[in-house]
Formats: C-alpha cells, sequence, structure tokens
C-alpha cells in the first residue's frame, strides 16, 4: 500500500510543476491519476482494516 502512496505523491509533484509550467493538459491528467491512486490506497487500507478485524473476532 505504500507504494501507492508514493505513486500518488510523485503524480501530485508531476501536477504541480506541469501547472507551474503553464501545461495544463498534464496537470489535470496527473492530477486524476493522483485522486484515483490515493482513493484506492484508502479503500485497500479500510478492507485491509475491517479484514484484520474479522480474522481476529
Amino acid at each position: 500500500m505504500g507504494n501507492l502512496l508514493y505513486w500518488a505523491i510523485v503524480f501530485l509533484v508531476i501536477a504541480l510543476v506541469a501547472a507551474f509550467l503553464g501545461f495544463g493538459g498534464v496537470a489535470g491528467v496527473a492530477t486524476e491519476g493522483a485522486r484515483i491512486l490515493f482513493w484506492v490506497a484508502i479503500i485497500l487500507l479500510v478492507i485491509s482494516v475491517v479484514g484484520g478485524m474479522l480474522r481476529r473476532g
């Protein structure tokens, strides 16, 4: 899961640099990629926590 968050941060940095340089299309795509990876990581975290609770219970 740490790898997903790493890539989300990488896409966010790419989006910020692209926006600063004036590449709006690239910035938008990178922002959406970062957003998707972030939410996938959060969903996997929740599934992992719930699965861990059920396994112990």
